[in-house]
């Protein structure tokens, strides 16, 4: 498919502010070149495969620990990027952390990106809330730093009856986008839950920290949730003007039984005409296997890369 000519000069134009973000002070990591090289698969795209609490009280076979999990990947995809979430770590103890990182190692794999979160929010009204937020935003990065991560996608948790705030959120983003500099971790943010990560909400907290060490995490099917295709691709665009290292591979999602589609093509080509050169990690959410999934995903990955 050949890009309509909107989304080509959309995409195009955020070359620019990309390449400005490259001054001193910036992160610089050395991405591969290979296709192959830069793509991860998702720890959350086998949240039902894992062995965690849940899966174990349900009685699940054949759970796979995330200490074996970048085995897996490598054995299975050829793919040697893994992105683990941090609700998946049965601990962030350092002498887990260590434990991890050797089983990562072993598999001659890197782990390149983390979600995480907290319940706290950024916008919270109440400042001792938006403390404990910074704070866990700056453990996370603590955590990225011990398994020799270059980056964290870190959460905006909402507050019930209150708006999400720029002007907030910004404020303790600010503060730990700072500490990921001192820590040589990248910050990132996901257009991921329709109400309180909106892409253009994101878009004006970026721009207000204004640090090359906060940046955009864009998901290709997140915003379509609004069930506006326009939408989702204008979303997906913006994100990619602030974007650095990573991205997420998806080509549909399931929400309250509805399913929701994207052209994987379309999303590839406004990514290149943006210039990304970070990873694409594989993140299945959509019907059937999640084995099944991730190697579909990996296959149309590597085709329109």
């Amino acid at each position: 498919m050949i890009p309509n000519r909107r989304d080509f000069l959309i995409a195009s134009a955020l070359i620019a502010p990309l390449q400005r973000l490259t001054a001193a002070g910036a992160p610089n990591i050395h991405f591969p070149a290979a296709p192959r090289d830069r793509l991860a698969v998702a720890s959350w795209s086998f949240r039902e495969h894992l062995d965690l609490p849940e899966n174990r009280a349900a009685k699940k076979t054949h759970l796979v620990a995330l200490t074996d999990f970048a085995r897996m990947v490598a054995e299975r995809y050829q793919v040697h990027n893994v992105e683990l979430l941090g609700q998946h770590m049965p601990s962030t103890q350092p002498a887990y952390l260590r434990e991890l990182l050797g089983a990562v190692r072993k598999a001659g794999s890197h782990v390149i990106n983390i979600p995480a979160g907290t319940e706290k929010s950024l916008f919270d009204p109440h400042a001792t809330s938006r403390a404990a937020a910074v704070a866990d935003g700056k453990q996370w990065v603590d955590v990225a730093a011990a398994l020799e991560c270059p980056s964290v996608r870190l959460n905006i948790a909402g507050v019930k009856g209150v708006k999400p705030d720029v002007a907030l959120t910004a404020e303790g983003l600010s503060q730990i986008a700072k500490y990921g500099q001192s820590k040589n971790i990248v910050v990132n943010l996901e257009n991921d839950d329709p109400d309180v990560e909106d892409a253009f909400f994101i878009v004006k907290v970026i721009d207000k920290v204004n640090s090359p060490w906060l940046r955009a995490l864009p998901d290709f099917c997140n915003s379509m949730l609004k069930g506006d295709e326009k939408f989702n691709y204008d979303a997906v665009a913006a994100m990619f003007r602030r974007a650095y290292n990573i991205a997420h591979v998806k080509d549909s999602e399931v929400d309250n039984g509805k399913v929701f589609r994207v052209d994987l093509e379309r999303s590839f080509k406004i990514a290149k005409a943006s210039g990304f050169k970070g990873y694409y990690s594989a993140e299945f959410e959509g019907e059937g296997d999640a084995y099944a999934g991730v190697g579909r995903l990996v296959d149309a990955a590597l085709k329109y890369m």
